[in-house]
C-alpha cells in the first residue's frame, strides 16, 4: 500500500497538467471491462485522463436491461451515450478470467453469495456443462469461453434502448476485444470471419 500512497502524494503536485480537466470531460470511448486488477484500460489503450469513460464489473458482465429497475451499469451506459455523446463502446474481456473460469468449472460459490448471484447473469452462456468443451475447463486462460462471454455481453448491450437507438441511427459502433493478460496482446472480433484477430 505504501508505494501507492507515496505516488498519490506526489501526483497532485503537477496541477497544471490537470487544470483543463476541471472544464469537463469528453471521452471518446465507453470501455466496459472486468474489475480484474490486471486489466488497466488506460494502459492498454494509452488513453489520457478524460479520454475513456469506464464501466468495470466483475466478469465484465453487462446485466440485462430492466425498465423500472435502474442499475449502476445501465446508468453508466445511458450517461455515456446520452450526455457525453460517446460514439464507440469497447467490451473487453480477458484471459485467465476468474469469473468465467468459475462458471466453466462449475465452482462452488456458496461462500461468496453476492458473486454467485452476480455471475447468474452470465450463467446461461458459460455454466451449462453440456455446452462446455473439456479443453475449456483445462485451459487456465479459458480463451474460448471468455470470447463467447464477450460476444454475449455485446448482445446484451445491444438490447439497451439507448444503444439500440444509436445503432439504428448509425452513430454508434460496438467493439468486442479480448485481452491476454500474459502477453499484453489485444484481439478484436471480426464479424465477417467470426474470429478474434489481432488489432
Amino acid at each position: 500500500m505504501q508505494p501507492l500512497i507515496d505516488n498519490a502524494r506526489t501526483f497532485g503536485q503537477r496541477p497544471e497538467e490537470f487544470a483543463r480537466l476541471a472544464e469537463g470531460q469528453s471521452p471518446q470511448v465507453l470501455f466496459i471491462t472486468c474489475s480484474d486488477s490486471r486489466v488497466v484500460p488506460a494502459l492498454i489503450t494509452g488513453a489520457r485522463p478524460g479520454e475513456l469513460f469506464e464501466l468495470r464489473t466483475a466478469g465484465n458482465i453487462v446485466p440485462p436491461y430492466l425498465s423500472g429497475s435502474p442499475s449502476s451499469e445501465a446508468a453508466t451506459i445511458e450517461y455515456a451515450l446520452a450526455v457525453l455523446g460517446v460514439r464507440d463502446i469497447v467490451v473487453c474481456g480477458h484471459s485467465h478470467c476468474g469469473a468465467v473460469g468459475a462458471l466453466v468449472r462449475g465452482d462452488d460459490l456458496s461462500l461468496v453469495p453476492a458473486v454467485r448471484d452476480w455471475l447468474a447473469h452470465a450463467a446461461g452462456e458459460s455454466a451449462d456443462p453440456a455446452g462446455v468443451d473439456v479443453a475449456d475447463v483445462a485451459d487456465p486462460a479459458v480463451e474460448a469461453a471468455v470470447q463467447n462471454h464477450i460476444l454475449t455481453q455485446v448482445l446484451c448491450l445491444r438490447s439497451y434502448p439507448c444503444v439500440q437507438q444509436r445503432l439504428e441511427k448509425e452513430v454508434l459502433r460496438i467493439h468486442a476485444w479480448y485481452y491476454e493478460v500474459h502477453t499484453g496482446s489485444v484481439r478484436e472480433h471480426r464479424a465477417d470471419t467470426d474470429v478474434f484477430e489481432a488489432l
